[in-house]
């Protein structure tokens, strides 16, 4: 049995949301907010349904033809049947909902809070970088493709509209290129990295392999030719979630990569992280910047540092900075781009948590970490440490609000909360926020 229902808004994830006729909540695939539609239920539970549009009844003034077949087929543009000033509301209501529900916020404050959504100039083509899945195909060849995200269904694909128009068909030219380079062999190849720079025209493909004998001459020959690479570089790994790196081979070029944003230039070896939208990159650091104020002789701390995205900008305004970062390749990259840079930077590898007991007397303190946010108990830490401000640069508004009410009661206050749209056609949005010391 099909029922009727009005999509009212997006969910942090590729569903909208609405509510069946007796009042339960369905989470609806491929609805925008505004359509009446006739679904069709796939699952349904105690609380909630998930259903499926079985026929659009009336479609919403924000709803759009799709622009990239291929990527809805691989579920890594789940939001593009959406008109882009609509996906920045939505943005902006997660956001704003996270606050409410995760942080326990009052509404009225919450939305006074948080800023407009800062758009991408580039709405498609803005990714510098291919994360390419590999599998077999029915006839048992080599293939390359995506998981789709929420099931880790491997979806074949010769391209994503998403990423810069040089590496657009990246999937299709690597596939030919490694089934020629392995021929018969398994030589273990479980995920190829893209990475290409529109400022520097850099281009790096990395293969990740298991450990074991490798034809290096003829994969860097064969793949330079198939994509025009400027670096070729294998990393040895084990598969998995774990991915412990057991080393990394340059095949062919430099063996690193080279981006800039704003006066910086950074240099980033693989398996090392780096912003994958540039100029959306180069809002977060402005945000940061700005809201921070006037660095010039100020004691901050970036944890979380990576490469320097934060590190360098900020001892450029003047800041004297000590940056904390665990993994080993951030760690080069941050003493070397610190150095190509011309500024000096205390670099210490370590757990951030662990570090933040030996910093003391800071004046501003900056946190970039990963998906899970902060780990328990490093809110109190960063209250020992004496920083007035705080600069929390999230990439997940639900970690990110709950670690809000952790600052609230560690005696920081939110000021403000900017999203940030890196990730335009999917639900993924930035915040930059700050928070003041109580006085």
């Amino acid at each position: 049995m099909n029922h009727t229902v009005i999509v009212e808004r997006m969910a942090y994830g590729a569903d909208a949301i609405g509510h069946l006729p007796e009042g339960k909540t369905v989470f609806i695939e491929g609805g925008v907010p505004g359509d009446t539609v006739e679904v069709a239920l796939t699952e349904e539970k105690q609380s909630f349904a998930r259903a499926t549009i079985a026929r659009i009844v009336e479609a919403s003034p924000d709803r759009v033809k799709p622009e990239s077949p291929i990527d809805q087929v691989c579920g890594t543009a789940p939001w593009q049947c959406m008109s882009y000033e609509a996906q920045l509301v939505a943005k902006r209501q997660n956001v704003v909902g996270s606050l409410v529900h995760t942080a326990r916020m009052d509404a009225e404050r919450a939305d006074a809070l948080v800023r407009e959504c800062a758009p991408s100039k580039r709405t498609w083509g803005y990714r510098n970088k291919l994360e390419i899945a590999t599998g077999i195909d029915g006839q048992g060849h080599f293939e390359l493709g995506f998981h789709r995200e929420g099931t880790g269904e491997f979806v074949p694909c010769d391209s994503s509209h998403l990423a810069h128009k040089q590496i657009e068909k990246a999937p299709k030219a690597l596939r030919g290129a490694i089934r020629y380079a392995q021929g018969d062999q398994d030589l273990g190849i479980f995920r190829v990295g893209v990475r290409h720079s529109m400022v520097t025209g850099e281009l790096e493909v990395a293969l990740w392999t298991k450990p074991g004998s490798f034809p290096r001459g003829l994969f860097a020959k064969t793949l330079s030719t198939a994509v025009k690479t400027t670096s070729v570089v294998r990393v040895l790994a084990d598969p998995g979630k774990a991915r412990k790196i057991k080393g990394v081979e340059i095949l062919d070029g430099r063996g690193y990569w080279r981006e800039r944003i704003g006066d910086v230039l950074y240099s980033t070896q693989a398996p090392s992280f780096f912003q994958v939208n540039t100029a959306q990159a180069g809002k977060l650091v402005s945000f940061v910047l700005e809201g921070l104020g006037d660095l010039d002789g100020a004691y901050v701390a970036d944890l979380y540092a990576g490469g320097g995205t934060f590190s360098i900008p900020l001892a450029l305004a003047g800041a004297d900075v000590v940056a904390v970062e665990s993994a080993k390749s951030s760690v080069r990259d941050l003493r070397f781009n610190a150095d190509s840079n011309g500024v000096d930077i205390d670099v210490v590898g370590g757990d951030a948590a662990r570090e933040l007991a030996m910093l003391e007397d800071l004046d501003a303190l900056v946190v970039d970490p990963p998906r899970a946010g902060l780990a328990d108990g490093v809110v109190d830490d960063i209250a020992s440490t004496g920083a007035a401000t705080v600069a929390y640069v999230s990439c997940d508004p639900a970690t990110w609000a709950r670690d809000v009410a952790r600052f609230e009661q560690a005696g920081y206050q939110l000021r403000s909360a900017q999203p940030v749209d890196m990730f335009p056609q999917t639900y993924h949005v930035e915040v930059v926020s700050f928070f003041d010391r109580a006085k």
